[in-house]
């Protein structure tokens, strides 16, 4: 979720109605701001104000984006920043609430995943952008369709394939979206053969939850799950909440280890957002459920599985 600056919004107001060719300019020069802005939200030590500021980022990527479809950056941005909002904004607040609230945690899930879907659709814009017919193909052979895909569209294969999954996940009941599972495991295959060590191994992180459920895959899944959580350790320093956070959950929760549970989860807690201020924004957010997680801890484990 990127921030514009304020100089450049107004100058794509006054540029909007002095013709097409410099609306189309300054459309394209806002994009490419927002596209490759700076890390004011992702070092932002306030999760709410971002939740409350994150919409407006949001709608105007897409205003921008009606007026240049094509904009391969933009709909990146859009990609990443839909998934991120649903997950941190949205999916987590489901989640705490269903306790409380089943009707009203269900229609928090059901607007995730819509913006999931939202995120998803935009990463395949941006892939067919570069690759034409890219959609059709990912549809009839999804193996040969990201074969086309370059080192440069890893950040697209990423994130389309996790926002798909997170709106998988969020509606297991409906089939139309369950047989999309081949075409996620394509894309994120072949942003992991591309660069696995993308965005500080964020590929892996994301692996780590995804291994129990991947259909078919010979070997033992958890196993796969830690092999990914030991590569995203190395490639991010241990400065990362989100890998302990997932391992926690995915992995030793259906083994019934309270005890690695717990160490994980404290492992989480113990990193301090401010010593990389580019995740802190992103530590928060996973600190937050790591917490969240503690507090089910006598719901998630019988009494013996604490000893």
């Amino acid at each position: 979720m990127k921030k514009l600056s304020l100089p450049l919004f107004l100058l794509a107001l006054a540029w909007a109605g002095s013709g097409c060719s410099l609306h189309q300019m300054a459309v394209n020069r806002v994009g490419d701001a927002l596209a490759g802005g700076g890390t004011a939200f992702a070092s932002d030590d306030d999760p709410e104000l971002v939740k409350a500021a994150a919409p407006f980022s949001l709608k105007l990527m897409e205003s921008l984006l009606n007026e240049s479809p094509r904009h391969r950056g933009l709909l990146f941005a859009s990609s990443s920043g839909f998934t991120q909002y649903a997950y941190a904004f949205v999916q987590q607040d489901a989640d705490e609430l269903e306790d409380k609230d089943v009707a009203a945690a269900a229609a928090l899930r059901a607007r995730a995943r819509r913006l999931y879907l939202r995120a998803r659709d935009y990463g395949l814009r941006g892939l067919e952008v570069e690759h034409a017919g890219f959609v059709k193909m990912l549809t009839n052979d999804p193996p040969a369709a990201v074969r086309k895909a370059t080192k440069k569209d890893v950040p697209l294969l990423y994130w389309t394939a996790v926002s798909w999954a997170a709106a998988i996940a969020n509606a297991k009941d409906n089939p139309d979206l369950i047989v999309d599972l081949p075409k996620v495991e394509a894309l994120v295959d072949r942003a992991l053969a591309l660069d696995e060590s993308y965005n500080f191994g964020a590929i892996h992180s994301f692996l780590i939850s995804y291994e129990p459920s991947r259909p078919g895959a010979a070997g033992d899944a958890f196993t796969r799950s830690r092999r990914h959580f030991e590569r995203v350790l190395e490639l991010s320093g241990g400065q990362l909440a989100g890998p302990l956070v997932s391992l926690a959950e995915s992995v030793s929760v259906p083994r019934r280890d309270a005890a690695e549970f717990k160490l994980l989860l404290d492992r989480a807690l113990a990193i301090d957002p401010d010593a990389k201020p580019e995740w802190r924004l992103e530590n928060l957010v996973m600190q937050r459920r790591a917490r969240w997680l503690l507090a089910r801890e006598d719901e998630l484990f019988l009494t013996a599985d604490k000893k």
